[in-house]
């Protein structure tokens, strides 16, 4: 079976639906879809499809394009000339060609992501319909797209228009319900709702979606997001009944079991506006005030990091329904909200994902069962259960299990634990709302499984027990595989992490602290990236780090920052400088320009920081290379000056202000960062590098790596510095001693200096401290130490640089141009490797790179999206011929052969699907 997902053909079937439910569209009007070779498909405002409650006032259009296949293959060299896009108040008027919102003519431009709308000024809750046809390089035009849509969220001054509502109950978690009267046609109804800290809606008596941990959590005296449902087609004549739950989460952290910290913005609570529009012109408002009423729910103890109790007998059946007597309930008292402006959700929600089912359950003691999930991942259990009415299960949660076979929380914080309360009905079935956690075991106390028959009938019976595994319901755009089983289980062991710390904000881990520690959201960028579309969960970090931003500059160790911690912890170059590298990452992939915009000055403020920090330009305070190899155990670095990262990771933010300020035209600005830049680098080498042994610092991994990446060794030494990182990891083995920070600097160190060789042995050695160590030693999920220290997080993603050269190296795919309108696919063909394949679906479409080898004869099969280029090393004798498609790869079309090297015929390509042979270089 090829382990490969098979996702390549999604977005064709996405268009294909598109356009046939557009020709639909049009035959009712008497009209016919044009056939053309090359259609517009995934129109998408601000990197989402068909979003509602944007808050830009311009909000940015994007789409790609899709090629007729024509006999065997598809037209090369595609490319966009022009564009132009209509777009209309109705979906009517615009299948009518009456664009009355705008119509951009036709526009001289290839340009087809991030695109602001330029027509009329839209309204709150306007809702917009457009399509775009393109003109390709011949001058063919293309059918009018399928159409899209979009509504506007509340943009600044329309005030926003409800109350803060809250309740007095203090021990359990409420619940909040309003009912109004529909008594005529309703044309449209949209619902904005922002619950803190989390929130779950129900509309006549059913969740609105499958959501979960609504909205993201935030600073909340900045910003507080706000979610929009389209309700039209759930109003029903009569009463209706909106209900809503609240939950604690970041907003309230009171304690009374595990906790990272403490500390609350106040009382759960909630502001929500229900704006229907009726056939007849005529309009409504529903929305949060004095008139709301509220109860205790079944919740009685919820903390984001210590559990949750659910007491089923407090339920209140029907509370969210028309004809509930609400004579027991209380009004809420209308308050003031936390303070910060209300924002349509950046991200896309959380959901459950997966779900995991028992692979063994054990007795260790009696009357304590163990359910092994066999993956370690974040999120809940559920469980189906029946007993009597009182009797309560507990269900603790643990990552490893201790000598006795019993849960521990050794590594993610203890006491967590679940616990439900029976009401006695038959099958009861239960999960959390608003708390989860990282674990793979269930300890299960107070309850049996419904498989042992014991005569005891007061004890429950678990019928079923599942592990579900949450994370945003973002976009799958990665594929990777290859034909070592191990490289794929690390794979496996990577993207698991990245999924479970992959929430409203990019955690450290899914238990124990669940913060937004900055240094992965730049040194993980692509691992994060290949495998999901974070276009939009990268602006909101940045947001986040922004809002966190001190008075001095000084941006804190994590956003959004609840707990201030001391030293390092809140002030380390590599963590704080997130801030300037992680929208630079953002732009490379995505070609968004509005996020160097928008965080060029928290850019500049920070870098001011580190200078102001600075003693003759080197800086040398924070963590360093944490959790690097050494002597001691785990920590700050060992191995690497602190001076050496902090003064690298200062000069890289220095290099890239300069080309952001470059690149928005600040020009004076940009020659002072480059004037600022340059004794920083004659400062570290001076300070650390050793012209003598051509080595940094104390000649660690991280020491040596670190320089040749951010440009800062001396062009005659860097071969010279090279070969010391090589002898280096040779010399132990291959094995790794870098830590978090200095580890990405080695993947990239040795695969722009060639050395992917190194890299992969590294990878697949098994004498120490690594990837396969770990897999070794039964984790599921990679650790937070190499060695898998049991006093550590079993969850960690700090750790996964690996990743990104997955699809970057072994793949080759990378940008040659922001948002991948350049391609460069360099393969590294490698180690006992016999073929690798995946693909990348790009801002612009998707790109795949596969190749295999036997012997020496490889075969690489490459396919470039539309409107875009690549140059494309072809693994290659300089000696031999290269082939595409069976004939002289420079008599191909869209083929030009740019240079010949010593191991590789490097090509440029116009889009399309290629197939090269050649015979590969003598090692």
């Amino acid at each position: 079976m090829n382990p490969l997902p098979d996702l390549r053909f999604r977005a064709r079937r996405r268009a294909g639906l598109r356009i046939s439910l557009l020709a639909t569209l049009l035959a009712g009007f008497g009209l016919e879809l044009a056939a053309a070779s090359i259609t517009p498909v995934r129109l998408r405002c601000e990197s989402l499809d068909n979003p509602l409650g944007i808050d830009a006032p311009q909000p940015r259009l994007s789409w790609q394009l899709e090629v007729a296949e024509s006999g065997p293959s598809e037209r090369r060299g595609v490319r966009q000339s022009a564009y132009r896009i209509r777009a209309a108040s109705t979906a009517v008027r615009l299948a009518h060609e009456d664009p009355d919102l705008w119509d951009s003519g036709w526009v001289t431009s290839a340009q087809s992501i991030h695109i602001p709308y330029a027509g009329r000024a839209l309204a709150l809750r306007e809702r917009c319909f457009w399509q775009v046809r393109i003109m390709d390089e011949t001058g063919e035009r293309s059918a009018w797209s399928a159409p899209a849509q979009w509504t506007m969220g509340w943009i600044e001054p329309v005030g926003w228009p409800a109350r803060w509502i809250t309740s007095m109950a203090t021990n359990r978690l409420p619940l909040f319900r309003t009912s109004f009267q529909v008594t005529k046609p309703v044309a449209r109804a949209e619902l904005a709702i922002c619950g803190l800290g989390f929130h779950e809606t129900h509309f006549n008596g059913e969740p609105l979606d499958d959501a979960v941990l609504e909205p993201g959590w935030t600073n909340y005296r900045k910003t507080c997001l706000y979610r929009v449902h389209d309700l039209t087609d759930r109003l029903t004549p009569g009463e209706n009944v909106l209900g809503v739950m609240l939950g604690n989460g970041m907003y309230n952290v009171t304690g009374g079991r595990y906790v990272k910290f403490t500390g609350s913005f106040g009382p759960p609570k909630l502001t929500a506006s229900l704006d229907i529009e009726y056939t007849d012109g005529s309009t409504d408002r529903v929305s949060t005030d004095a008139r709301w009423q509220t109860a205790p729910g079944p919740i009685t103890f919820s903390c984001i990091f210590g559990g949750e109790d659910y007491d089923a007998r407090r339920e209140i059946p029907g509370w969210d329904r028309p004809g509930f007597d609400t004579g027991n309930w209380s009004p809420v008292v209308e308050c003031d909200g936390p303070g910060g402006r209300l924002s349509t959700r950046s991200s896309t929600p959380i959901k459950v994902q997966e779900t995991f089912t028992p692979v063994a359950i054990t007795e260790p003691k009696p009357g304590i069962w163990i359910y092994d999930l066999g993956q370690n991942f974040s999120g809940w259990p559920r469980i189906e259960v029946i007993g009597p009415s009182g009797s309560t299960v507990k269900l603790v949660t643990g990552e490893l299990l201790d000598e006795n076979g019993l849960v521990s929380q050794r590594s993610s914080g203890s006491p967590v634990w679940f616990a439900y309360t029976l009401k006695g009905d038959g099958t009861e079935t239960w999960e959390p709302r608003f708390s989860y956690t990282g674990f793979r075991y269930v300890q299960v106390e107070g309850a049996a499984p419904a498989a042992e028959g014991r005569a005891d009938s007061a004890l429950p019976r678990v019928s079923r027990l599942e592990g579900r595994f949450l994370y945003p319901d973002a976009e799958v755009v990665g594929a990777f595989a290859c034909s070592n089983p191990d490289v794929n289980r690390v794979h496996a062991l990577i993207l698991s992490a990245i999924k479970s710390n992959f929430k409203s904000v990019l955690t450290d881990c899914p238990h124990r602290e669940k913060l937004g520690w900055l240094e992965c959201s730049h040194l993980l960028a692509g691992c994060f990236m290949y495998n999901f579309d974070c276009a939009r969960f990268y602006a909101k970090i940045a947001n986040d780090m922004a809002e966190a931003q001190l008075e001095n500059g000084l941006v804190p160790d994590i956003a959004p920052e609840y707990v201030e911690f001391q030293g390092g912890f809140r002030d380390s170059p590599e963590w704080g400088s997130a801030c300037v590298i992680a929208p630079w990452r953002a732009w490379r992939m995505y070609g968004d320009r509005r996020v160097l915009e928008s965080q060029y000055e928290t850019m500049q403020r920070y870098v001011d920081y580190l200078g102001s920090r600075a003693t003759d330009h080197i800086v040398s305070h924070g963590l360093g290379d944490w959790y690097d190899i050494g002597p001691r155990g785990p920590g700050p670095s060992q191995l690497t000056s602190l001076g050496l990262t902090a003064t690298g990771v200062y000069y890289q933010d220095l290099e890239i202000l300069r080309r952001v300020a470059q690149l928005l035209g600040r020009e004076d600005e940009a020659r002072d960062h480059a004037a600022s830049a340059a004794p920083v680098r004659d400062a570290f080498n001076r300070t650390f590098f050793h012209a003598e042994t051509q080595r940094y610092d104390r000649d660690s991994q991280t020491a040596n790596a670190t320089p040749l990446v951010l440009g800062l060794t001396p062009p005659d030494s860097r071969d010279a510095v090279r070969d010391n990182l090589v002898r280096n990891i040779r010399n132990a083995g291959n094995r790794v001693t870098a830590g978090d920070v200095g580890f990405y600097y080695v993947v990239q160190a040795l695969l722009e200096g060639g050395r992917s060789d190194v890299l992969y042995d590294m990878l697949c050695q098994t004498n120490g401290p690594g990837y396969l160590m770990q897999l070794d030693h039964g984790a599921t999920s990679l650790t937070e130490a190499w060695d898998t220290n049991p006093a550590s997080s079993q969850n960690h993603c700090m750790l996964g640089h690996i990743e990104e050269w997955f699809y970057s190296g072994l793949l080759g795919i990378r940008p040659a141009a922001p948002g991948f309108s350049e391609i460069v696919i360099k393969p590294e063909i490698v180690g006992d490797l016999t073929w690798a394949r995946g693909h990348y679906d790009s801002p612009h479409g998707l790109i795949e790179s596969r190749w295999t080898r036997n012997g020496d004869r490889v075969t690489f099969n490459i396919r470039i999206p539309p409107n875009t280029t690549a140059t494309v090393h072809v693994p290659a004798r300089p000696e031999t011929a290269v082939t595409e498609s069976g004939r002289p790869a420079e008599a191909g079309p869209a083929i030009r052969l740019l240079r010949r090297e010593p191991a590789a015929a490097v090509y440029s390509l116009g889009s399309g699907r290629y197939r090269f042979e050649s015979s590969l270089p003598k090692s």
